[in-house]
């Protein structure tokens, strides 16, 4: 009697789950043996590397983009192979200012293609998606503004400076030396939802000036801007903020 009320204790104890000796019973599958650590590390890195990637892919397209300056337009400004960081929290977040570095699309070609221009490598675009490598193809351009929508835009007054609504602007404060205002002369009102740009070299930037007898009239369209430059972050020697300047504090409103 006793030895069948021992068997009856054990059946019971197996229908718990249990072991004679109290311990979980064996389910009869091999327990899944731990990932290692290096395969934990790799996981982990790994992670981090496509959140990384997302990131920078976040704030490319919403933030800040990195360009690199391929002529010397915007002397002495930015020089040739300076990195600019871009915020592209314009025109829709922040109201564009005379006196602006902006960057923008060139749809309407003022520079000339260069299809023998090498084309980056996998990698590369990969890093340009991200942000991490400025997009060096010929297909933005980086000017100042010098007019917004309705402002009237003149060269030049008796002094050889540009006026602005009237208002004569002394740009010698970012212009480079040795360059005049212009050599061309202009007369143009800067019609909605356009901008009138030039390049702080005169002296050798095709700007709004050389394309007033194509159909843009060498508007640039708010559309087109990508967003305006605020820091030089390459090389190292010309690290700096890109300050805008006060020369058109005295400009009044368009009419």
């Amino acid at each position: 009697m006793v030895g069948d009320k021992r068997m009856k204790d054990a059946r019971e104890a197996n229908d718990l789950g249990l072991s004679g000796t109290g311990s979980p019973a064996p389910s009869g599958r091999r327990a899944r043996k731990a990932p290692s650590k290096g395969w934990l590390m790799i996981r982990e890195t790994l992670m981090m590397v496509v959140v990384a990637l997302a990131i920078s892919a976040i704030i490319k397209a919403f933030l800040l983009q990195a360009f690199q300056i391929p002529s010397s337009s915007m002397e002495q400004t930015l020089q040739i192979n300076d990195r600019i960081i871009v915020s592209k929290l314009v025109p829709e977040y922040r109201q564009l200012n005379r006196g602006d570095v902006i960057v923008f699309q060139d749809d309407d070609n003022w520079l000339k293609r260069n299809a023998d221009t090498p084309r980056p490598s996998l990698l590369g675009k990969l890093l340009i998606w991200v942000g991490l490598r400025p997009d060096d193809s010929q297909n933005h351009l980086v000017k100042r503004i010098v007019g917004l929508p309705g402002d009237r835009v003149q060269c030049c007054d008796t002094n050889g400076r540009l006026k602005v609504n009237g208002v004569s602007v002394d740009e010698s404060g970012y212009i480079n030396p040795g360059s005049a205002p212009s050599l061309i002369k202009f007369d143009v009102t800067v019609p909605a939802g356009k901008l009138w740009v030039m390049g702080d070299n005169r002296s050798n930037s095709e700007d709004s000036r050389f394309h007033m007898k194509e159909p843009s009239q060498g508007f640039v369209s708010l559309d087109q801007v990508t967003g305006r430059a605020f820091a030089i972050m390459w090389p190292l020697n010309h690290l700096s903020t890109i300050k805008n300047t006060d020369a058109f504090a005295a400009v009044p409103p368009a009419p």
